[in-house]
């Protein structure tokens, strides 16, 4: 027997569809590495093709989940897309009905499609938009400067009378979206739910899902009636 033949003695023989299936997953990890070295942050997310987006989030609109609950936020402060430090209790309770949710500047898939239901539901408001207090929390901090931020907003609402963007430390970031019981441990795995609320002390109705602006507008021009 030779030293080459003594090697596989007693071994028995890879099956081919193992082989192969280490070669499939090998390929795929660096398939992984290359997607993760793309850098999102240098995509200009407002001249991509999000139709696709919209949708599935026009077909999924119908499974949206209403609920109401009484939550209690968080008392830390936050970064407007101004620069500005605020509490973020007082930029919530400023005695106007409230529309708000959670996004990343970087994200290609939910955010764009929640934020332009945001700035139709603006549109659609007419006279009414200043009337409502619109607030987007980064679940992104560490990359959502206010500087981010603020390009993000050009790209649906330049104006930004009443809609806001709120970034701050990852700490003060997760306690607001545990507060709102949104917290999914990691931006990859953020869901579509929109919050909105008549005033401080009222239960707020949570929307689970994509919400049209449609909807929202249901769920706005009655609390607005009552001012």
């Amino acid at each position: 027997m030779t030293p080459r033949q003594s090697r596989f003695v007693g071994r028995k023989p890879t099956p081919l569809l193992s082989r192969v299936g280490l070669a499939v997953a090998f390929a795929c990890s660096l398939g992984l590495a290359a997607a993760q070295e793309v850098d999102h942050s240098k995509m200009d997310h407002s001249k991509m093709d999000h139709s696709a987006h919209m949708a599935q989030a026009a077909e999924a609109g119908a499974k949206t989940k209403r609920s109401e609950v009484a939550y209690t936020l968080a008392d830390v402060k936050m970064i407007r897309q101004d620069g500005q430090a605020v509490k973020f209790l007082s930029a919530v309770n400023d005695g106007r009905p409230v529309l708000l949710n959670f996004i990343y500047t970087s994200c290609t898939a939910i955010c764009p499609v929640t934020s332009k239901v945001f700035a139709d539901v603006r549109e659609k408001l007419g006279k009414d938009r200043d009337r409502v207090n619109m607030i987007s929390v980064s679940i992104d901090p560490e990359y959502d400067s206010p500087e981010r931020l603020t390009e993000y907003a050009k790209r649906f609402d330049d104006s930004r009378a009443s809609w806001n963007f709120f970034t701050g430390t990852a700490k003060d970031s997760v306690a607001v979206q545990k507060s709102f019981a949104t917290y999914q441990g990691d931006k990859m795995n953020h869901v579509p739910v929109t919050f909105m609320r008549a005033a401080s002390g009222s239960h707020w109705v949570r929307i689970d899902g994509f919400a049209s602006p449609e909807v929202l507008l249901a769920e706005l021009r009655p609390l607005l009636l009552k001012k």
